[in-house]
């Protein structure tokens, strides 16, 4: 810390620092750009990174993982919060007349592949006993699927199969793959039920209402992932427009629940490996949302905003894809984690699995799909937030401008930009924190900048 607080250029060090915003994995870059007058040919600027320190320019992450970078990952939480937000109370261009719209916050589950060490919470703060189960009788494998105790909300036991060789592994890891395609199907469901219920075709339906959703996917402990969504009825041109009378909140809390209990996916079938009808859990909670109460607008994009910034940590498993040298049995996992990075690898080694990606994607468990996505019409967009932000920090910070001679329209920018390295040194991080009033990263994520 002492050689970068003492070095000459500590102060455009610091700078750059602050306009990463305390990224702790910042890309570095090498470069030039040149400010060209399209008449003449002229270069009227000239910049190089060769004046930057270390010769580099860097540049935030944009990570949404808190595990890697907790400031990048904060700015993507802020923007989903606004993006889902402007779904239910307005603004960001959607009209404020969207919060008379039908919505509600609804939670689909994972099916049962085995019992596992659980926190039951009941109203009033009360922990009920985890499988208070006297008659249980041993499983093939001596284990009695029974447990007494009150866990508390940080016990690594929770999520743990009480029985490991009796728990079907294979079946979470392919319901985290299929996970995104049963959602889709979920969404075809649900439209086919409201015409059904409107005594109208799919197309007709179209033409009288707009079903617009945002989701996040969230990891339990056990390992599986389960969605939250917020599903809205629009009219015809999305939230600028009402929908139809006879589509409020009762119709979509049945159309809801019917569609979770229609669908489903077949996995592949593999030698000694049956296929399966993998179905959403039996556990399916649709509340409505409301200007306040309990579960106010506010309340909803905040819930889902804090879980586009997570992934699969809660179960214990790594936050980057394995490598080619990593050694399974010593990687700091769980061992329920490496059981089931075990079944990907497994699992992903059959042709009949290739399409599922699973070794690629055998860190996240199985799951490949998008953390958060959104129907094109919900609100906003991130992109749209991300350049209203760029714009705002041009203006604050406009850089080399041209002569009042001049006009902008006459000058082209022609950059050149190469990869240097990434990360922070640890020294580097702190002081980074320091700076900036961010939090600290794991030392994992700022061990060394990793060259090109």
């Amino acid at each position: 810390m002492a050689k970068i607080l003492d070095r000459p250029d500590f102060a455009r060090w610091a700078a750059r620092a602050r306009a990463t915003g305390g990224c702790a994995q910042p890309i570095f870059l090498t470069g030039t750009v040149d400010h060209v007058h399209t008449g003449t040919g002229e270069v009227l600027h000239h910049y190089s990174t060769d004046t930057e320190p270390d010769g580099a320019l860097p540049v935030a992450c944009k990570t949404r993982r808190a595990t890697r970078c907790p400031a990048c990952a904060e700015v993507y939480r802020a923007d989903t919060y606004q993006l889902i937000r402007a779904g239910l109370a307005g603004g960001k261009g959607v009209p404020e007349t969207v919060t008379a719209h039908p919505a509600a916050f609804v939670t689909l589950t994972a099916p049962s592949f085995g019992p596992v060490h659980a926190r039951r919470e009941r109203s009033g703060g009360r922990v009920e006993r985890c499988h208070p189960r006297r008659d249980a009788k041993p499983c093939p494998h001596g284990v009695v699927a029974s447990c007494g105790a009150r866990h508390d909300r940080d016990d690594p036991k929770l999520g743990e199969p009480l029985c490991p060789d009796c728990y079907d592994y294979a079946g979470s890891v392919l319901f985290n793959a299929l996970a995104p395609e049963l959602w889709r199907r979920f969404t075809l469901a649900l439209r086919r039920y409201l015409a059904k219920c409107a005594g109208l075709t799919q197309k007709e339906l179209r033409e009288t209402l707009a079903v617009s959703f945002a989701k996040v996917a969230e990891y339990q402990r056990r390992g599986v992932v389960h969605f939250h969504a917020v599903i809205r009825f629009d009219g015809p041109a999305g939230p600028s427009t009402p929908p139809p009378g006879w589509a409020d909140v009762q119709l979509l809390d049945d159309a809801v629940r019917h569609a979770a209990a229609a669908v489903s996916v077949t996995t592949p079938a593999a030698p000694g490996i049956p296929a399966r009808s993998l179905t959403w859990g039996a556990q399916v909670d649709v509340r409505r949302i409301t200007s306040s109460g309990a579960l106010t607008q506010e309340a909803v994009a905040g819930y889902v905003a804090k879980y586009a910034t997570k992934a699969a940590e809660c179960v214990g498993t790594l936050d980057r894809r394995l490598r080619p040298t990593d050694d399974l049995d010593k990687l700091p996992i769980t061992p329920h984690a490496r059981r089931l990075i075990r079944e990907c690898l497994r699992l992903g080694a059959l042709e009949q699995f290739a399409e599922l990606r699973l070794v690629q994607w055998a860190h996240m468990l199985g799951f490949r799909g998008h953390f958060s996505t959104k129907s094109r019409r919900y609100s906003t967009t991130l992109g749209a937030l991300r350049a209203a932000r760029i714009a705002y920090v041009r203006a604050q910070f406009p850089g080399w401008q041209p002569p009042d001679d001049q006009g902008p329209e006459l000058i082209t920018a022609i950059g050149e930009w190469r990869f240097h390295s990434q990360g922070l040194t640890r020294g580097e991080a702190l002081v980074t924190a320091a700076l900036t009033g961010k939090p600290l990263p794991p030392p994992a994520s700022t061990d060394r900048r990793t060259a090109a």
